[in-house]
């Protein structure tokens, strides 16, 4: 058995053909952004040494409102959708704590891909906003210096920003978001007795709705009751007194032995409504339970959650990359738009910043309140407009592509003739 055990892992640790590729880019891909992160270091160490006290203050006030900014929104979004998400792919089910600080923590990097814009947007709005309130713009203007010498620090930051966005967006977010919906099916084959909390209905369990009494030790359950379905329509009704977890090595479904059942037969009409239900009937018994279905649907996965290697693939060859079937013109769309969002929204801050400096100047206002609310309204009009190219997604004809970029070109050139005007007063 131990030799078969050994085998069986080795033979799971060995990585087929098909993966070489998935393998291969991801080590590019890691070790790019290692390259980038050394170059990023680098020349802020020498930008740092080179740039003048006024750079220094503008940098330092920015970069701390960025960050509290992250970290407050951040803890926002997670609080507001851990309970959301939980609920679609967990149910009712009361897990460790360490699944849910893992689950939090796959949260945070999807989080990140709004946060991120959002928080550099509002602290470009409350710096700016009050420099110019105290007229300190007035004063460094006065020394002769030109605009787009003293926003210099922000367009350095946009563009490191923007790098940090391109990683998150085309590859830790569609990672995290897969890693997601396969918690619930890795916590059920490392973990199965943990799916049964007492006092609690186990609904996510395909062909299945289960309430458990009473949890007793590592493999036994007490006054259960079970809701057998035939798609949506209930087939029997299970009560049992006691029941155990059992098992098979080499398989990945695993049995309930149930004792002192008594079974309910549900007979339905030709309409699929309620008719009759049979006399109980008293027995032992064994459940199997179809871990191998829930592996089935968290295969499945949506274009957000792929990664961009294999939306890449998609586009050029037409195949769809999960299921290895030919893609119609829909199917395409939605991966081409996909793949678009994700390098249109890693400029985000780029885009937001060139419109958030004039904003801030001109509107003089050092209250909190006031730059939180410019940038929501900012944010939310960028984000309103990604949000509706997203839903063309699956009409090739409305090219949802192309919209996926509409929003930059928009506030890049609102942005470039405020800045324009602003550097001209």
């Amino acid at each position: 058995m131990d030799k078969e055990r050994i085998l069986a892992s080795l033979k799971s640790s060995m990585t087929s053909p098909a993966d070489a590729p998935s393998i291969v880019s991801r080590l590019w891909s890691a070790m790019v952004t290692v390259v980038l992160a050394l170059t990023g270091v680098l020349l802020v160490r020498w930008l740092v040494s080179r740039l003048r006290i006024f750079d220094r203050y503008i940098w330092g006030q920015v970069w701390s409102g960025m960050f509290t900014g992250v970290l407050v929104l951040s803890g926002v979004m997670v609080l507001g959708n851990v309970y959301k998400k939980m609920e679609q792919l967990l149910g009712d089910t009361k897990l460790p704590a360490t699944f849910v600080i893992k689950f939090i923590g796959l949260i945070i990097p999807y989080s990140l891909v709004f946060t991120i814009p959002w928080a550099f947007l509002t602290a470009i709005l409350l710096v700016y906003g009050r420099m110019s309130a105290d007229n300190e713009m007035v004063s460094i203007r006065m020394t002769g210096m030109p605009m787009w010498r003293i926003c210099t620090p922000i367009f350095v930051m946009a563009v490191m920003l923007s790098g940090l966005c391109f990683y998150v967006n085309v590859d830790l977010a569609p990672s995290s978001k897969n890693q997601m919906k396969h918690l619930f099916y890795d916590v059920a084959t490392d973990n199965p007795i943990s799916l049964f909390q007492a006092g609690r209905v186990l609904d996510k369990m395909p062909g299945f709705r289960i309430y458990t009494g009473r949890r007793k030790g590592d493999d036994e359950l007490e006054n259960l009751q079970i809701i057998q379905l035939e798609g949506d329509t209930e087939k029997q009704y299970i009560r049992a007194k006691t029941a155990k977890l059992v098992r098979t090595p080499g398989k990945l479904d695993f049995d309930l032995e149930l004792h002192d059942a008594t079974f309910e037969q549900v007979i339905a009409g030709p309409d699929g409504t309620f008719q009759k239900v049979n006399s109980p009937q008293l027995g032992d018994t064994a459940i199997t339970f179809p871990l191998s279905e829930l592996k089935g649907k968290t295969e499945r996965v949506n274009a957000s959650m792929k990664d961009t290697s294999a939306l890449w693939q998609e586009v050029k060859t037409r195949v769809d990359s999960a299921t290895n079937l030919p893609m119609d013109r829909k199917q395409r769309s939605i991966s081409l738009t996909e793949l678009n969002k994700r390098y249109s929204f890693s400029l985000a801050c780029l885009t937001l910043a060139l419109v958030g400096i004039p904003l801030g100047i001109t509107a003089q206002r050092r209250e909190t309140t006031v730059g939180f609310v410019l940038s929501l309204i900012t944010a939310v009009v960028y984000i309103v407009f990604i949000f509706f190219a997203d839903t063309q997604n699956s009409k090739p004809s409305m090219h949802p592509h192309l919209l996926m970029w509409l929003p930059n070109v928009v506030f890049m050139m609102i942005g470039g003739t405020l800045f324009y005007r602003l550097s001209k007063r």
